[in-house]
């Protein structure tokens, strides 16, 4: 193989696991619910040293809308509450905490 060849299959193997290994700074998802819209910011859990396979596919899919869940599901642990249980991140059941997600 020739070495520019070579530095080829380097380059791309290293951008893909760059890729694999952080979440995209500045990608963010949105929900409008009833306490007002929600908006996951990338940014935000790739600062907190998180990194896109902590959280998929364990907790949620990597398809965007496959995860259909309630305010009940998280304040039982499950999607966004796996983590925001007042442990390893605020407490997402704990009603001063609503504003931190959801904005009017």
């Amino acid at each position: 193989m020739s070495v520019f060849k070579t530095g080829m299959v380097v380059v791309f193997g290293i951008s893909l696991a760059g890729s694999a290994l952080a979440i995209q700074p500045g990608k963010t998802v949105t929900w409008e619910t009833p306490m007002g819209k929600v908006v996951f910011d990338g940014k935000a859990h790739a600062d907190a040293k998180l990194k896109c396979l902590d959280c998929h596919s364990k907790i949620f899919k990597m398809k965007k809308g496959s995860a259909k869940f309630k305010m009940a599901d998280i304040n039982a642990g499950k999607f966004c509450g796996t983590c925001h249980n007042g442990k390893k991140a605020f407490a997402a059941n704990d009603k001063d905490n609503c504003g931190i997600c959801h904005s009017k």
